[in-house]
């Protein structure tokens, strides 16, 4: 049985995944481009809008929120969509800020989600480190999206990661078969000068542990912290033979995922 995947890409870190008929969001992000966002000492600019208004998406069965305490993840408009969906699943420190609709995940554990197709979609937390160990920007969480029928086949969502062992065990863990990696080497120079979510060598190594996966990068663009964009990327991936891996959604388009 195929995975049935759907994709739509709205920006950032925010994609409308469809699997079986179940409908995913992930970090979503509405606000228009020129929205700032203070935290302590440093400011978050937004230099792109959303693809798609949130009143566009139709019905959504869960958002899957990588954390709720950076705005590049959760900005305003996406905020105020959480109030739209029955079902927030997110790091277990978020689930505690965010209230009733909202379930934390440690990694690993799992939420069995039915699908209108009457199949049962496996949601499993993966482990997230959001930049090097001596200054991790606080806890996130990834997912593997499949299917209680046909556990060969996963779809991978990273979060807001760098290339690190726990990365790495997804790939050991599971079979994956499309990996949504969040790029662009964020930097934030009043934190430190270390880059905070996948490098393009570090999407690399990724490509390397999910062999036989389609990369497809998001959350590379749209905000203005970003160190690395697509050409880097498409650059990264060339020299290493694997050009053919990376999978480019367009904007606001549902494309169908790889058979």
């Amino acid at each position: 049985m195929s995975l049935d995947l759907r994709l739509t890409y709205i920006g950032g870190p925010t994609a409308l995944l469809e699997l079986g008929g179940a409908r995913l969001l992930t970090d979503p992000t509405f606000d228009a481009a020129g929205a700032e966002f203070r935290a302590g000492s440093y400011v978050l600019r937004k230099t792109r809008g959303p693809a798609l208004a949130a009143a566009a998406l139709g019905r959504v069965d869960a958002v899957l929120l990588s954390h709720d305490h950076h705005f590049d993840n959760l900005d305003a408009g996406g905020r105020a969509f959480l109030d739209r969906v029955d079902r927030v699943l997110t790091t277990e420190a978020g689930a505690t800020r965010l209230g009733a609709r909202a379930r934390g995940l440690a990694p690993w554990a799992t939420v069995d989600l039915p699908t209108p197709g009457g199949r049962v979609l496996r949601v499993t937390a993966t482990p997230a480190r959001h930049g090097p160990a001596h200054a991790d920007r606080g806890p996130v969480v990834g997912f593997a999206l499949a299917f209680a029928d046909a556990p060969e086949h996963a779809v991978y969502l990273s979060g807001d990661t760098v290339w690190y062992e726990g990365v790495a065990e997804v790939g050991r863990r599971f079979s994956v078969h499309t990996a949504v990696l969040f790029m662009g080497a964020a930097r934030v120079a009043a934190v430190g000068p270390w880059h905070l979510t996948f490098t393009a060598a570090e999407g690399v190594e990724a490509a390397r542990a999910f062999a036989d996966a389609a990369i497809v990068p998001v959350h590379f663009e749209d905000w203005e912290h970003f160190s690395e964009g697509r050409a880097d990327i498409e650059q990264a991936f060339t020299n290493a033979g694997l050009g053919h891996r990376l999978r480019w959604l367009p904007r606001g388009v549902e494309t169908a995922g790889e058979s």
